[in-house]
């Protein structure tokens, strides 16, 4: 039998790569999405796409209030900061943090782990070309996946290792897009902006859009999305 894993899938261009590398290690791959009150909602559309086109076992999306916390732009009416330069995108957490979001949605990734005895859970975090959230950095998920073995039954007794994978987290996004090339994943299905329109075009100004923009020049590659 194929081995089990949890793919965080947000519709990403990070986090499609993620699963696409998951299922081409073999594992039999069931995502996991989050309705958490973002704005840019059409991302749920997306990963929905995504996992259709690489014929994941299950996808689940949850919906998680985190738009009842607000402080973030992407839960709340504060604006999405435009047109940064490159060079200061990661050097301070942005208002597009939202609070414990990866800590929150790695926990209901591990509580179905369990529930499925998976002992792997993928997500698409990276942290070269970012935002400067503190919850995509390595001593994060080292720190997580220590925690995950000691609050879990499977763990305690000894039937799982659980382990947190971050293939990504320490490469450029041009490295990244290169290896989805390669493992055939279709950037046209993804959705990466903060901001979009009403119709889900990506504004091509905020962070994550610069940053995606950035990784297709750097290799040579052409982003299939159309901005604003």
């Amino acid at each position: 039998m194929k081995k089990k894993a949890i793919v965080l899938l947000s519709g990403g261009l990070d986090s499609a790569t993620t699963l696409a590398l998951a299922r081409d290690q073999g594992y039999e791959v069931y995502a996991l999405s989050f309705d958490y009150g973002q704005r840019h909602r059409i991302e749920l559309a997306k990963a929905g796409q995504v996992a259709k086109y690489f014929q994941v076992k299950e996808h689940l999306i949850v919906k998680v209030d985190l738009e009842r916390f607000g402080a973030s732009a992407l839960t709340s009416d504060i604006p999405v900061p435009k047109d940064r330069p490159v060079k200061a995108i990661g050097n301070s957490i942005p208002v597009t943090y939202v609070p414990a979001r990866n800590t929150v949605f790695l926990s209901m990734a591990l509580a179905w782990a369990e529930a499925l005895g998976a002992k792997d859970i993928f997500i698409g975090a990276n942290a070269i070309d970012y935002s400067g959230y503190p919850d995509c950095r390595p001593e994060f998920f080292r720190a997580f996946e220590s925690m995950a073995n000691l609050a879990t039954k499977a763990g305690v007794e000894g039937q799982a290792r659980y382990r947190i994978h971050t293939p990504f987290i320490e490469m450029t996004k041009g490295e990244i897009i290169r290896q989805g090339i390669t493992l055939k994943v279709d950037y046209s299905l993804t959705h990466s902006c903060y901001d979009p329109s009403p119709e889900g075009r990506p504004c091509g100004h905020c962070d994550s859009c610069i940053l995606r923009r950035k990784g297709f020049k750097e290799i040579g590659a052409h982003d299939p999305l159309e901005y604003m």
